[in-house]
C-alpha cells in the first residue's frame, strides 16, 4: 500500500534545524514496516541525517559549509535573486532534496543519536513543504 500526504514546515533561519518531531507529527499511523520517502520541494534547501543531542554540530555545519560555499564568489553568475541564492543552489544539490528512512514497528528506524535536519541555506527560505510517501 502507499500512501503520500504533504508536510508543511514553517520558516527557518539559514541553518541546519532538527525537524525530526515536526515531520513525525505530521504523519499518519505508520505500517508495521516499510519505507518513508521524504522529498523536500525547493532547490534552496536540503535534508540530511546527522546528530540529533549536541546543537554545536548543526553550528558548525552552518560554519563550515558557509566557508566552502561563499556568498558572493566572483565566478556566480545568477546573481539577481540576492548573493544567498546560488550558494543555495549549490549546497542543496550537495546535501540532497531526499530521504528514505526503514519503518520499523511503526516507527521511524533511525540511529539512536540520528534525526532529520532541515538544511536552509536562504537567509530567509520561507515556508518549506515536504511530500511524504509511505510504502508498507
Amino acid at each position: 500500500m502507499i500512501q503520500q500526504l504533504e508536510i508543511d514546515l514553517s520558516g527557518y533561519s539559514r541553518g541546519f534545524h532538527l525537524v525530526t518531531s515536526k515531520i513525525i507529527n505530521q504523519l499518519p499511523e505508520l505500517p508495521e514496516k516499510g519505507l518513508l520517502h521524504l522529498l523536500l520541494r525547493h532547490t534552496s534547501a536540503g535534508l540530511t541525517l546527522n546528530e540529533n543531542a549536541d546543537p554545536s554540530v548543526r553550528d558548525d555545519f552552518e560554519k563550515f559549509i558557509g566557508k566552502l560555499i561563499p556568498e558572493n564568489h566572483p565566478l556566480f553568475t545568477h546573481i539577481l535573486e540576492g548573493s544567498d541564492d546560488m550558494p543555495a543552489h549549490i549546497k542543496s544539490s550537495l546535501f540532497g532534496a531526499e530521504l528514505t528512512i526503514p519503518i520499523t514497528n511503526r516507527r521511524l528506524n533511525l540511529g539512536t543519536w540520528q534525526g532529520i535536519y532541515l538544511c536552509e541555506f536562504r537567509n530567509r527560505g520561507g515556508n518549506r513543504r515536504l511530500v511524504a510517501t509511505i510504502l508498507s
